[in-house]
C-alpha cells in the first residue's frame, strides 16, 4: 500500500506505546502543584508511594531536587530545578516520546499582550503555553529550539496586533530561523474559552498554516488606531475611570513599558 500514513492513527499508536509519568516526592506542596499541572493538561500519571518497586509502565519520574539522587532511574526530573512546573512536565513528555531529532518543527505564535506559543513536531502538538509579555517570547523560543531539535525549523506568527507582532519578529530575527507571517483569521479559538487558552490554541493552529516570509526587520510605527486601541484597553482595565495618554500608549506599543505600568504611572500623575 502506498497510502500516506494516517496522522491521527499514528498519534494514537505513539500514545499507546508511550509509558506513563510517575510522581514521587515527600514535599507535599510540590506534589500538589505537580498534580495540579498534570490534571489541568489532562496528562496521565501514577502517584508513587515508594521508590523501591517502580512499575514497569513508568517511563519518567517527577520529583524534587532533594530527592533526585534517591531514585535509581535514568529518567528522573527534578521539578523545582526548572523555571516552571509546566517546563518540567514538557521535558518529561519529551523523554516519554523518546525522540532526539524531528524532521520538521513549527513554532506558532499568537501575538498579543500575553502571546500564545505552541510547538508542533512531525505533525504532533508537543506543547502550547502563554508567556507573560511579548519581550518574553524570544526566551521561550530559544528554549523550544534547544528542547526540540529538528532538521527543519520554522517560526510562524499571526498577522494581528501589528506593532506587537513586529516587536516579536524583530526580537526573533537574530535567531536565524525562518519566520512567516500567517493570516490568523481562521485560526481563532472559541470565544467561550478563557483568553489564555484561546491564545495558546490559536498559536497551535498558526503553527500549521503557511504564510509569507519575513525578509528583514519590520517597522515599529503605531497608527492612530493602534494608539486608540491601547487607550480603550486602559479605560476598560480602570473600570472606565480614565484612559492613559497618547504618549503613554505609544510607550506601551513600543515595548518601553507594560500597559499595567502605564496605568499606574498615570494614576500617580492624576
Amino acid at each position: 500500500m502506498n497510502e500516506k500514513p494516517n496522522v491521527y492513527m499514528y498519534i494514537l499508536y505513539v500514545l499507546w506505546q508511550m509509558k506513563t509519568i510517575g510522581v514521587y516526592t515527600k514535599n507535599f506542596s510540590l506534589y500538589h502543584d505537580v498534580l495540579k499541572s498534570l490534571r489541568r493538561r489532562n496528562i496521565a500519571y501514577v502517584s508513587l508511594s515508594s521508590i523501591n518497586h517502580i512499575p514497569s509502565k513508568i517511563g519518567v519520574i517527577l520529583t524534587s531536587n532533594n530527592e533526585l539522587h534517591d531514585i535509581k532511574s535514568q529518567k528522573v526530573i527534578a521539578v523545582d530545578a526548572y523555571d516552571t512546573i509546566d517546563h518540567a512536565v514538557d521535558l518529561a513528555l519529551q523523554l516519554l516520546i523518546g525522540k532526539e531529532l524531528y524532521a520538521q518543527v513549527y513554532i506558532g505564535i499568537d501575538p498579543g499582550d500575553k502571546p500564545g506559543v505552541a510547538v508542533v513536531g512531525d505533525d504532533i502538538l508537543l506543547q502550547k503555553t502563554n508567556v507573560e509579555s511579548p519581550e518574553k517570547v524570544v526566551t521561550m523560543v530559544k528554549r523550544l529550539l534547544r528542547e526540540y531539535p529538528a532538521t527543519e525549523t520554522l517560526i510562524r506568527i499571526g498577522h494581528g496586533s501589528i506593532i506587537t507582532r513586529n516587536r516579536i519578529i524583530n526580537s526573533l530575527i537574530p535567531l536565524r530561523v525562518p519566520i512567516e507571517i500567517v493570516d490568523e483569521t481562521k485560526t481563532s479559538a472559541s470565544q467561550q474559552k478563557k483568553r489564555y487558552l484561546r491564545d495558546s490554541e490559536a498559536a497551535a493552529a498558526i503553527a500549521l498554516v503557511p504564510g509569507g516570509k519575513v525578509q528583514c526587520r519590520l517597522p515599529l510605527e503605531p497608527t492612530r488606531g493602534d494608539i486608540r486601541r491601547i487607550q480603550e484597553e486602559s479605560r476598560r482595565l480602570t473600570d472606565g475611570k480614565f484612559s492613559i495618554s497618547q504618549k503613554r500608549a505609544l510607550q506601551v506599543l513600543n515595548g518601553t513599558i507594560s500597559l499595567k505600568e502605564a496605568i499606574e504611572r498615570e494614576k500617580i500623575e492624576k
